[in-house]
């Protein structure tokens, strides 16, 4: 029994048992006895609020402690909003990343490629951020999975959208070539615009 509530005292009722069913019958002998025993519980508030305070709280450590730096709402925002960093490490186990294929016995090779997943997947929360953060900046919108518009496209699927576009070049002469994007559809180019010039300039073609 939790210690907000409390027991009052119970009420016992003893009363005679007989054999068979229904109604004794007039000077029947008790076979038995049945014992009744009816209690009630009163709630202790002030130990119940304490109570509902330690359920509703948790422990979070942090190594900012002015509070005008970091209050403690931002702190714990901060700290539920752990989860989508963690999510985005999923992308490490899945089997499209090939890592399970990459055998390394050494420890700092380990250690370095370890490092470059972390560096891939910043890359790819950021990208990801960045063409969030446009699309609904310009009022924009790109078809998902199931061709639905959306504004919150996941990098995953705007890379296998990126799928099957190819580099061709063309060598007129030893000094003289041509670069050409092929399969760069409008949609290819609307992200590319969203993502900036940076990742524009990377699908142009040269001459």
């Amino acid at each position: 029994m939790p210690a907000w509530l409390r027991l009052q005292p119970a009420q016992v009722r003893v009363e005679p048992r007989y054999a068979g069913r229904g109604r004794p019958r007039p000077g029947a002998v008790p076979t038995g006895q049945e014992v009744h025993i009816t209690a009630n519980c009163e709630r202790d508030e002030a130990q119940l609020a304490g109570a509902v305070e330690r359920a509703a709280s948790f422990l979070v450590a942090t190594n900012v402690l002015d509070a005008a730096q970091l209050s403690d709402e931002e702190l714990i925002a901060i700290y539920k909003d752990q989860h989508s960093v963690e999510r985005g490490f999923a992308f490490l186990k899945d089997p499209l990343f090939l890592a399970s294929s990459v055998f390394l016995k050494k420890p700092e090779r380990i250690m370095a490629l370890s490092l470059v997943m972390v560096l891939c997947l910043l890359v790819y929360r950021l990208a990801e951020h960045r063409l969030r953060e446009q699309l609904a900046a310009t009022g924009q919108t790109i078809p998902d999975q199931v061709k639905k518009p959306t504004t919150r496209p996941t990098m995953r699927w705007v890379f296998q959208c990126f799928e099957g576009i190819e580099l061709l070049h063309i060598r007129h002469r030893p000094d003289a070539t041509t670069s050409l994007i092929l399969r760069l559809t409008p949609l290819h180019q609307q992200i590319l615009a969203l993502l900036g010039p940076t990742c524009e300039q990377f699908y142009e073609s040269s001459n």
